[in-house]
């Protein structure tokens, strides 16, 4: 039950990040508000500690990596976004400075899920 709802939070604090890059944009069916923004890192981190109580060290690892990758990839999405609006190739229908908080946390989160996912892969030579 733990490993279920450890999963839910991690999936719904990724979608909460998933929002928040498309905010500035305008696309998708929800604008996210003062929720989406502490749900994010919120969800994120705790579905993530509750699946890694919750798992062995071989699936820890591996919900380590993905959700890294996962975080790493939302980072970059907004990195990417940042560059698109700051050379005015397209106009934000909101404001962009979501893009900047889904950076620093996607940037922070996902080095540590990577750093997190190799210690458990190989916790003698981490």
């Amino acid at each position: 039950m733990i490993v279920f709802a450890g999963a839910l939070l991690l999936v719904l604090g990724l979608l909460s990040g998933l929002f928040l890059l498309l905010a500035p944009f305008g696309i998708g069916p929800a604008t996210p508000g003062l929720t989406t923004w502490i749900l994010f890192p919120g969800f994120t981190v705790v579905g993530y500690i509750l699946l890694a109580v919750a798992a062995r060290i071989g699936v820890t690892a591996l919900v380590s990596r993905i959700a890294g990758a996962c975080l790493v990839l939302l980072a970059l999405g907004a990195g990417v976004a940042l560059f698109v609006l700051g050379n005015a190739l397209l106009s934000p229908a909101g404001d962009p400075v979501v893009l900047w908080f889904v950076l620093g946390l996607g940037l922070a989160l996902g080095a540590t899920g990577f750093a997190v996912g190799r210690a458990a892969a190989d916790p003698i030579k981490a």
